[in-house]
């Protein structure tokens, strides 16, 4: 039996086949919309300043328009404001919170009597990705091979992401076009230079500027404003960090093998 003492919900928000966004998030907005500030947002939720900037990010990928406008560095760490798409996204999920109550007492007494394994199931749906990288695109070309398929997203303002995968994908993913995919980059495969008229094997030349950078011991993340507050993020060494110079304002290009790149959808 399902123990109503154990019963909880995590909210998230949903459109359409859009992205999903959780409660802790929301409360990240709404801090940042009250405070002004990415630090003290982060402090007033329990985050540390770096995890609140990823989610900040996070957010601006995978909407069509930024939630947020911000901008790393500062005494107070960074400053940031809400967008009116920002402002829509949090008034519609408190609004959907304040039913949430209700809700929650007419599942407890639908799952009174039910077998535990079946509650714990019913609970435990999700997904989770170890990729530093989620860029949200819609499909403009799907490029049909013997084995595989070159598949094409655009991902806003001019910007397009190739990825090549099995034709068995396609069918699962059923990738056509109009289809919203997420792609999927591990920032280690991310690969970034400078200069104009490159020459390389790499099918995704991304122009950006460096947005943010952050040295560890060994390796520097770099994260790259791609398009329309949405970035990428490369993880290089330190050393080549300091050798190319890449410092904030900095042009630079991401290469990423098509290969490299893996899609998802919901």
């Amino acid at each position: 039996m399902v123990s109503p003492q154990l019963l909880n919900a995590a909210l998230t928000l949903r459109r359409g086949d859009g992205p999903r966004v959780g409660a802790e998030r929301i409360a990240l907005l709404e801090a940042l919309d009250e405070l002004g500030s990415i630090r003290a947002a982060a402090e007033r939720v329990g985050v540390s300043y770096k995890t609140a900037w990823d989610a900040i990010q996070a957010l601006n990928n995978l909407f069509d328009a930024p939630l947020v406008v911000a901008r790393a560095g500062g005494r107070q760490g960074g400053a940031a404001q809400l967008t009116p798409a920002g402002h829509a996204v949090v008034a519609a999920l408190q609004r959907v919170e304040m039913e949430l109550a209700d809700v929650l007492v007419r599942v407890e007494q639908g799952l009174v009597g039910a077998p535990e394994e079946l509650g714990g199931l019913f609970w435990s749906l999700g997904m989770q990705t170890s990729a530093r990288n989620a860029l949200r695109g819609t499909v403009t070309r799907v490029t049909d091979g013997a084995v595989n398929a070159e598949v094409i997203l655009a991902v806003g303002d001019g910007v397009e992401i190739v990825a090549v995968v099995t034709r068995e994908s396609v069918a699962a993913l059923r990738l056509a076009v109009g289809r919203s995919v997420i792609a999927l980059i591990k920032s280690s495969f991310v690969v970034l230079a400078k200069g104009e008229d490159l020459v390389t094997s790499a099918r995704n030349h991304i122009k950006g500027v460096v947005a943010a950078r952050h040295d560890g011991a060994i390796s520097s993340e770099v994260v790259i404003d791609i398009a329309q507050g949405k970035t990428l993020t490369a993880t290089i060494t330190r050393e080549s960090a300091e050798a190319m110079g890449l410092t904030e304002g900095e042009v630079v290009t991401a290469l990423v093998k098509a290969p490299h790149v893996i899609l998802a959808v919901e």
